[in-house]
């Protein structure tokens, strides 16, 4: 009842706001895209705190480290503040209903409540923020592995995960939610409504794959049309190859707020173990590239550190000096 009424609350204040004042006050990316400095992105958590020690669960991946490692999750978040991040995310890729169902509990000696496993990961982030002027992004992964090709859940199972830990990730503290590696039109569809519906601000970010086709078979473009319709925030593409993004963009001009975070990872996306592939510079060298399609935001993804994300902000501290 608490949680059905302040949500109730925060859509009267937005409505009234909006009402009042440019739409350009709630959307930073927008500002960003406007003056041609795009917001910088934190760069992975999982990938960095299991080479930090913490152990990989199959089913939950590094989100129970919010549970068993929780001093670490904020360790790393405020590395990546500290190297020049304007929006962190959560650690709760994986802390969804459809992951927490298939979780053994007995296999780490700890029991799960769905609510407080999600909760506890956006605490950490907004303790690792406090006092910064930094962003929040509530990490929604797809609702199965974020690189299987056929879908098991029902579509109204599909909703519901979704709609449990989307609304779970706002009413926590998340400033926004960040869908990210999706790559199955439906479930991009299913996101985004939801989001829309609750007027919960958000972004999709997609995978593609090296035909710029997603993992369910249509076009990125056909995914992108789908999105705008529901008013996101911005279009991400996510864990993506340095070489398959650049094919992708130099024949695109976006009319939208867009963003990227690659992946950097050594090997195939589906290793369980992830090491990093491209170094600091070379990828500030990349991003030199990429920043003058006029993005809204950059970060980093799957084998990226806090030392990538400092290389990016180095490119505007230098802009700033010239």
């Amino acid at each position: 009842m608490k949680k059905t009424f302040l949500l109730y609350l925060i859509k009267i204040i937005k409505t009234y706001f909006i009402n009042q004042h440019m739409d350009i006050l709630f959307n930073p990316f927008s500002l960003a895209k406007r003056i041609k400095r795009p917001l910088i992105l934190d760069g992975a958590l999982g990938s960095l705190l299991q080479s930090r020690g913490v152990p990989r669960d199959e089913h939950l991946w590094m989100s129970l480290a919010s549970i068993t490692h929780p001093d670490k999750v904020v360790e790393l978040h405020k590395e990546y503040i500290e190297a020049g991040a304007d929006i962190i995310t959560t650690n709760t890729f994986r802390t969804n209903p459809a992951a927490k169902k298939e979780f053994k509990a007995t296999s780490h000696n700890v029991v799960i409540d769905l609510k407080g496993f999600v909760s506890k990961s956006v605490e950490l982030a907004k303790t690792a923020a406090s006092g910064m002027p930094v962003m929040i992004a509530g990490s929604n992964p797809p609702a199965e592995d974020c690189y299987r090709k056929e879908v098991r859940l029902t579509a109204s199972d599909l909703y519901r995960n979704h709609e449990i830990h989307i609304m779970e990730l706002y009413l926590s503290g998340s400033h926004f939610i960040l869908n990210e590696t999706h790559s199955h039109l439906d479930e991009i569809e299913i996101v985004s409504s939801i989001c829309n519906k609750e007027d919960v601000p958000f972004v999709v970010s997609i995978y593609f794959d090296n035909n710029l086709n997603l993992l369910s078979g249509q076009s990125v473009d056909q995914a992108i049309e789908a999105i705008l319709k529901y008013k996101p925030m911005a279009i991400g593409f996510n864990c993506i190859s340095p070489d398959t993004f650049l094919s992708f963009i130099k024949v695109r001009d976006f009319d939208f707020n867009w963003g990227v975070y690659l992946n950097c990872g050594n090997g195939e996306i589906t290793d369980s173990r992830i090491t990093t592939n491209i170094s600091p510079e070379d990828y500030k060298s990349l991003f030199r590239q990429i920043i003058s399609y006029n993005p809204s935001f950059i970060g980093g993804c799957c084998g990226t550190t806090p030392d990538h994300i400092r290389k990016i902000k180095e490119i505007f501290d230098e802009r700033n000096i010239n």
